[in-house]
């Protein structure tokens, strides 16, 4: 049963408007780069859209768009025949942002990045997108145990890295050391 192409867009436009943000998000974290990730959302987007009755047809919209968008970002990388070198940092930037939130965020980008991509999907999904085991299992293709070893060897690479180990994090005027031990409790300054 299809609906009419007013309803279908209305229906779609109020998905996209209502989703973007976490879309947007997740592509980054897992392309890098903001356009990248803009372009990675809007294919998946796209492709939503020419299935869009399977879409709504499906248990869960949600993770059958993110499904496409970890699809679409396998493709990708796939493609990839010359390796790209990410940085923080453009050439023609001559001022540096002092911002302590903008460096945390560049660091564990950073080491996001520096993670193999299939752990770096598991971590980005079960503890930045906040989903259960199960979720990222199946958007992943995977079994639980599988979703499981990928982000618990992602959190210990995090956790062993040394620009991680050493973040500082300001909290309401206060820094707060974050360490490396997972059993350790964040010290206050």
């Amino acid at each position: 049963m299809t609906c009419a192409p007013e309803a279908r867009d209305a229906d779609f436009r109020s998905f996209v408007l209502s989703r973007w943000a976490r879309l947007l998000r997740t592509a980054y974290l897992l392309t890098g780069h903001h356009h990248d990730a803009e372009d990675l959302a809007q294919l998946a987007l796209a492709k939503a859209y020419a299935g869009w009755d399977r879409v709504t047809r499906a248990a869960d919209p949600d993770a059958y768009v993110w499904r496409i968008m970890i699809n679409a970002h396998r493709e990708r990388i796939r493609r990839l025949r010359v390796p790209e070198w990410l940085t923080t940092r453009f050439p023609e930037r001559s001022v540096r942002d002092r911002a302590d939130h903008l460096l945390a965020r560049d660091v564990l980008t950073g080491a996001l990045q520096r993670l193999p991509p299939r752990q770096r999907a598991a971590v980005v999904l079960r503890y930045v997108e906040d989903r259960t085991e199960t979720e990222v299992a199946a958007l992943l293709g995977t079994r639980v145990g599988t979703v499981r070893s990928r982000a618990a060897r992602g959190l210990e690479k995090l956790r062993a890295d040394p620009a991680v180990r050493d973040l500082r994090v300001p909290e309401e005027g206060q820094e707060v050391a974050i360490r490396a031990g997972a059993q350790e409790r964040p010290e206050v300054r």
